[in-house]
């Protein structure tokens, strides 16, 4: 079949929820990509940040392979070998006591969002019922009625109230309005360190750390939702070590299973994560032996690579590069690490379709930004390459 008549396909059968760039993908190897019709892309997206390690990395591809010959799913009504040693790997890894598994990102917000509030009741001594939690203005957390009630998106809200009651929206990056919004009934503060669908908007160096002095002297959580950030995308293992501090509670996802399966995870403190017991909270498939087991392979390589060393060192060179472009069409530069936005003064929609024509493929945020973020495998020559062609794309469109 032809690309078209995939498409053709997906619009007929498929809700349109999406607005997907048109080129149907057939296969993937390291950060390349081709469509049922042979042509190449370098991918600049990486799913969103999901697979950071690469297409199809050889290693977790073994893995998955072997654990899927041995058992793939068990419930959690029983114990499997996998998850013990993913909880464990994930504590070595990031110094947190306990680890509760789930699938998706939003899944693991929810679960976050959960925790913080029974912690609140439980621990802190927050009335029944009053709990708040502080969010942050542009925040992109997931797509469940609860998340979409304290977006600040129109279109996330469209359609899908009522909401849940609850939260606090303050201004990104802005820790005064923080401190201000923070009553005795505000058990935590849930905050992206990078804003990435926003449009990687990174706040003032020492909001994180400012923000983190304010929540331990008021007794209010501090939850980084990394599913995007985390896992090497901005040049640490995760973002909230460039300000030198360490949440009260970890959410990950994304390239915790470096493309292969759906896993994430929230990561806390035993006193946090103790108020949580049987039956308070669970996931047929969370924490399942195929997915811990691919997540442990996700975790080893990300490592032994040094795709975060890469992702620091091929970040730096690379926005230097693309900040030395002088079109009338960008507006400005911005990113950490791999993690890259170039902001337009006019739509970035037509940008992404004529960089998809060069051979690039990644995709427009908010309207005027074009978010860029290739597997941590990328070289600098396949950089270069890439910087060519934006070049020219940026020079054709300003």
């Amino acid at each position: 079949m032809q690309a078209q008549e995939y498409i053709d396909l997906e619009s007929q059968y498929g809700a349109h929820n999406y607005h997907p760039l048109d080129v149907v993908i057939d296969r993937a190897e390291g950060a390349w990509v081709y469509d049922v019709e042979g042509k190449r892309y370098l991918d600049c997206l990486a799913a969103y940040s999901a697979v950071n390690q690469g297409h199809c990395h050889p290693k977790i591809l073994q893995t998955l392979e072997e654990q899927a010959r041995k058992v793939t799913l068990t419930s959690r009504a029983f114990r499997n070998a996998q998850l013990p040693m993913l909880c464990k790997d994930l504590h070595d890894l990031t110094g947190f006591d306990m680890v509760l598994p789930m699938n998706s990102g939003t899944e693991a917000v929810e679960t976050a969002i959960k925790v913080a509030r029974k912690w609140g009741y439980k621990i802190k001594g927050v009335p029944q019922d009053k709990a708040e939690i502080i969010v942050c203005a542009n925040n992109f957390h997931g797509r469940t009625v609860t998340i979409v009630g304290f977006s600040t998106d129109d279109q996330y809200r469209d359609g899908f109230g009522p909401f849940a009651p609850g939260f606090k929206v303050i201004p990104y990056g802005d820790a005064e309005a923080l401190r201000n919004a923070i009553t005795p009934n505000t058990c935590a503060f849930l905050v992206e360190p990078i804003q990435g669908e926003a449009g990687i908007l990174i706040p003032l160096e020492g909001f994180l750390r400012e923000a983190a002095e304010i929540c331990q002297r008021n007794r209010v959580l501090l939850m980084t939702d990394e599913i995007q950030s985390g896992l090497g995308r901005t040049g640490k293992l995760f973002a909230y070590m460039h300000e030198g501090i360490t949440p009260d509670v970890l959410i990950v996802g994304k390239a915790l299973a470096g493309g292969y399966y759906p896993v994430s995870a929230v990561l806390a403190s035993s006193e946090i994560m103790g108020v949580i017991t049987p039956g308070d909270h669970g996931s047929t498939f969370g924490g399942n032996p195929l997915g811990c087991a691919i997540a442990r392979t996700a975790l080893r390589v990300l490592i032994e690579e040094k795709m975060v060393e890469r992702s620091a060192e091929l970040g730096t060179y690379f926005l230097s590069r693309l900040r030395s472009l002088r079109s009338a069409a960008i507006k400005e530069v911005r990113g950490k690490g791999l993690w890259i936005g170039i902001e337009l003064h006019g739509k970035a929609r037509p940008c992404c379709e004529a960089l998809k024509d060069e051979g690039i493929l990644c995709k427009e945020t908010h309207d005027h930004v074009i978010r860029i973020g290739p597997p941590l495998v990328v070289t600098r020559e396949e950089l270069d390459w890439a910087f060519e062609r934006i070049a020219k794309v940026m020079e054709e469109n300003r």
